[in-house]
């Protein structure tokens, strides 16, 4: 499942105004249950073993902007339209939020790959493996999935930090989509896969 030297978490618009108390996608938001404590806990204990935390958020388009022929985004623009960089909506859910994490944004596209920063900056942080987490397996996880091997990652998915709605859609996406691009896995695989890497003992070690 990787070095977790050369390894990060990528959470996938886990902010208040897509999964948090602003949602504006209630079905999904419900659908998520305890999804941000479990994430909680992985992102704690990547954190722990050395592995790097970004957050991939949408601040919402910029004022004027054409949001294209998409019916999501037809349906979701009006709601996203006071969106901006510091607007409550746009911020990561605390819970999940560390000082050593990094949060990369986007104004524009429906997923967060598509001609944005994110995987330059990846490829400069020299990260060889990507744990993807977050919302949606409808669409913005598998086009990020797909991004993210054609870029030459290794992917991993853990099945319990992603979530889709219904949550039997998700289940078929995991099965018949997100497997053929990368292992899939659960937190608590992870978590005992990074606590025995000798930099995590070290770590704890010295801690």
């Amino acid at each position: 499942m990787g070095d977790p030297g050369s390894t990060v978490v990528l959470c996938v618009e886990c902010q208040n105004g897509v999964i948090g108390g602003e949602s504006i996608l209630p079905a999904l938001a419900e659908d998520c249950g305890d999804l941000v404590e479990r994430l909680a806990g992985l992102l704690t204990g990547a954190r722990a073993a050395g592995v790097g935390v970004v957050h991939a958020t949408l601040e919402g388009l910029y004022p004027g902007a054409d949001p294209g022929p998409a019916r999501i985004w037809r349906v979701s623009a009006p709601a996203t339209a006071g969106w901006a960089p510091g607007v409550s909506a746009t911020r990561v859910i605390s819970d999940l939020l560390a000082d050593s994490d990094m949060v990369v944004p986007r104004r524009h596209g429906l997923f967060p790959t598509s001609a944005t920063e994110l995987i330059p900056v990846l490829c400069g942080l020299a990260v060889k493996t990507v744990v993807l987490t977050g919302v949606s397996l409808n669409l913005a996880l598998p086009h990020t999935a797909g991004d993210l091997v054609e870029a030459g990652f290794q992917l991993v998915v853990p099945r319990d930090a992603v979530v889709g709605t219904p949550v039997g859609y998700g289940e078929q996406v995991l099965k018949n989509t997100m497997a053929m691009l990368g292992q899939l896995t659960t937190i608590e695989a992870l978590l005992a896969h990074w606590s025995a890497t000798p930099a995590a003992v070290e770590s704890e070690r010295h801690g």
